[in-house]
């Protein structure tokens, strides 16, 4: 606490300041950025200074190099399929098996890539350079730059979080709380915290919502912190360890190339949440392996908090982007300018993961659609960029593409489960024998011409392709076999279940073209609810079809019952065609609007969620039988943390 005394009584620090709507604002110089209409990205302004090395494409040399042999040995067979055709419809149909297919293998290979690379980096090779502070952070970076520590909070304000924010060692700087709360009770808890330190904390609200998170922090920075040559980024749940400030700065002070610094994170261990204490441990393992080689084979990204930036980047990208996705889209930015990131593995913040069902899937939500407006807004930018290597711009683009290509998945399902027993389903009958008595089932299997790509090899690419997602799961957890097999379950019944949910947030958006930056931590978030009362609910069709398409907020019946008729037209096709493992995926689907109001902690849902994840290993193993002659289809599912 002594270097949190002497910060608090400095002079030279100006008294807490909150801006109301009659105070006039600062004067805006011709560097600042508006936060309602941020600058274009200014061009052609890199420095004399030296350019950034562009990271070591041998990872993605492997991944491609795999990918094509695989197609080499199995394109002929799969090809083969397309003699069964008989019409240009059909033909159709099984054009899209095989490509989905052989793209399903490319994100295979790409997912057992990742978690190879991070295996060999972390037994074979030392320690990036670029992932370590310096030792003695103080010594390197003595002259101790003001910095701007934004914390962001709407509706969602934890003072656990804040008060890691005050209690940084570094005896330079100032936490701007960016209060874009509407209501009196979070901004009366902020107004409290920030009286306990004058001098150290200021509050600022802005007069409008424009562009949601991104134009919080360009008004803040417009406006308030506009001396600091750094600033840091804390989410409004993020708990920063005391030296973080003293680390990152002293990285940016040693490499000029450095844009920004990505600090590693962890789910927070006493987060008192129940689905924390169920899947919190996800987030653990997939920063572990999913970032660190990204130094080095990679594109480090900017994740929108637990980060230190450089002002004069911010300045000459032109703010952050008027996008939900700001943190990616400065990012690439950064490095088209010729900075890069670098991620360090030993400052480690602390994170919640959401505590009830509905707030994990309206996060959900505001990625996927998020995402999908960077990738309509930004993926021209990136591939046309000259100074993002290929490397780079692949990095980008596999995890970021995974949550709009769950679209595609939802149209393979589409192909596989419907069109393709309609064009060559053939009806046998399967018999049971139960208690003495027979019973006997019609039942749809594939025409005998699908055998041609039943066999071992086939099967183990199929498996690795359907594992590989949660691979850095399994190596992780192998010898915890329970815990293994509690999580898989666990995340099954959550992440797997997400596809009609993703599907509706990527069309809405392309159709709409509007993505929302909804609140994970507001509880009684209702923008979404429509407030008028004086249609009846025939008249309230067009208006909840145009909130739907604008936000397609979970909390919305439309959204609910796609889900709920995704999970039943699919199970009766999977219990028609008998795909065990499909049918425990639909019943995924039906649980999770049902989770959505149910509690984590119900102890039938702490009971049910097993189910899909036992039906999903039966159903592999049944189609073990594959390699003998017996027709099945196999589905994956991927994961995002």
């Amino acid at each position: 606490m002594p270097a949190l005394c002497r910060r608090a009584v400095s002079p030279c620090i100006p008294m807490q300041f909150q801006q109301t709507n009659q105070q006039p604002l600062p004067q805006v110089t011709a560097l600042t950025v508006l936060a309602s209409k941020p600058v274009a990205p200014t061009k052609n302004i890199v420095s004399m200074r030296p350019m950034a090395a562009a990271p070591s494409p041998v990872m993605y040399i492997a991944i491609f190099s795999f990918w094509i042999a695989s197609l080499i040995w199995f394109q002929p067979r799969l090809l083969m399929l397309l003699d069964m055709a008989y019409n240009i419809p059909s033909r159709i149909t099984l054009w899209l098996f095989i490509g989905f297919i052989d793209f399903a293998w490319l994100y295979g290979m790409y997912n057992i890539g990742v978690v190879v690379f991070a295996s060999l980096y972390g037994l074979f090779g030392k320690k990036s350079p670029l992932a370590k502070a310096p030792e003695h952070p103080l010594a390197a970076a003595p002259k101790q730059p003001p910095v701007a520590l934004l914390y962001t909070t709407c509706n969602d304000f934890v003072e656990e979080s804040v008060e890691s924010c005050v209690r940084q060692e570094y005896p330079n700087y100032t936490v701007y709380i960016l209060d874009d709360s509407s209501r009196a009770e979070y901004k009366d808890r902020v107004d409290a915290f920030a009286a306990k330190y004058p001098g150290l904390v200021k509050v600022v609200r802005r007069p409008d919502r424009v562009a949601f998170k991104a134009g919080n922090m360009n008004y803040g920075l417009t406006h308030y912190a506009k001396n600091e040559p750094y600033f840091a980024i804390a989410d409004a749940d993020e708990i920063l360890p005391t030296d973080f400030l003293t680390k990152t700065v002293a990285v940016l002070e040693t490499d000029q190339t450095c844009g920004f610094v990505q600090a590693n994170h962890r789910a927070n261990p006493n987060d008192p949440s129940e689905l924390a204490k169920s899947l919190g441990v996800g987030i653990d393992i997939h920063w572990k392996w999913y970032q660190p080689l990204r130094n080095d084979y990679g594109f480090v990204m900017f994740l929108g908090h637990g980060a230190l930036l450089r002002r004069d980047v911010w300045e000459k990208i032109g703010g952050f982007p008027d996008i939900v996705s700001e943190d990616l889209g400065f990012a690439i930015h950064a490095r088209e300018l010729g900075y890069r990131g670098r991620f360090l593995e030993d400052i480690i913040c602390y994170e919640n993961f959401p505590d009830s069902v509905r707030s994990f899937r309206i996060r959900h939500m505001k990625w996927t659609r998020g995402t999908s407006e960077f990738l309509k807004k930004k993926m021209g930018f990136l591939l046309r960029a000259k100074n993002i290597s290929w490397t780079e711009k692949f990095d980008i683009l596999f995890p970021t593409l995974n949550l709009p290509l769950t679209l595609l998945y939802f149209l393979f399902m589409l192909n596989a489960n419907l069109a393709l027993p309609y064009f060559f389903g053939v009806q046998r009958d399967i018999t049971f024998v139960l208690g003495g008595s027979e019973y006997q089932a019609p039942l749809i299997s594939l025409a005998p011409g699908f055998q041609v790509i039943y066999g071992w090899d086939f099967y183990l690419i199929t498996l690795m392709t359907f594992f590989a997602p949660v691979l850095s799961f399994i190596v992780s957890l192998a010898a915890q076999p329970l815990k293994l097999f509690r999580f898989l379950s666990q995340s099954t019944a959550l992440y797997a279940a997400l596809t009609p949910l993703s599907s509706i947030g990527v069309l809405a958006y392309f159709v709409s073209g509007k993505a929302f930056f909804l609140v994970t931590g507001d509880s009684n978030q209702t923008e979404h609810v429509s407030t008028s009362k004086s249609k009846g609910w025939l008249g309230k069709i067009p208006e909840s079809w145009h909130g739907f398409l604008a936000k397609s907020h979970p909390d919305t019946r439309i959204v609910q019952g796609f889900e709920i008729l995704t999970g039943i037209g699919f199970g009766i096709a999977a219990l028609m065609m008998f795909q065990v493992s499909f049918l425990g995926l639909c019943l995924a689907f039906l649980l999770l609007p049902l989770m959505h109001h149910l509690k984590w902690e119900n102890r039938w849902v702490r009971k049910v969620v097993y189910l899909p994840f036992i039906l999903i290993l039966t159903g592999l193993l049944l189609s073990g039988f594959s390699v003998f002659g017996m027709p099945a289809l196999f589905f994956g599912y991927g994961f995002h943390f």
